[in-house]
């Protein structure tokens, strides 16, 4: 299982977020992995021990909301992160069109 999880949930509809294109890379721009969030909003991506450092996840969020009709300010959404060991990280997102919330998750 890679090391990294993510979830992403729309709270203006309170359900999660599928088809949501991902992007892992390095903050020099080397993509590592890439993915989208199945029917349960969730994904698994990268490696199975990601690189120590500063990564970024990039979550295509307009293009969620144009396909439900809904003008949005955040085309994507990029949340950086430092990874320091090979324990598990999940980063979750709560998602609306005009603002967005994250947090190291469990």
């Amino acid at each position: 299982m890679p090391q990294l999880t993510t979830h992403v949930l729309d709270a203006t509809t309170g359900t999660p977020a599928a088809g949501i294109a991902l992007v892992l890379s390095t903050v020099d721009g080397e993509v590592l992995a890439t993915g989208t969030t199945g029917t349960d909003g969730r994904a698994a991506l990268g490696p199975d021990v990601l690189p120590r450092g500063d990564l970024l996840l990039r979550f295509d969020t307009g293009a969620h909301h144009r396909a439900a009709g809904v003008p949005a300010f955040h085309p994507f959404v990029v949340v950086a992160f430092t990874v320091t060991g090979t324990e598990h990280l999940h980063v979750p997102l709560l998602l609306s069109p005009f603002a967005y919330s994250t947090y190291r998750g469990s």
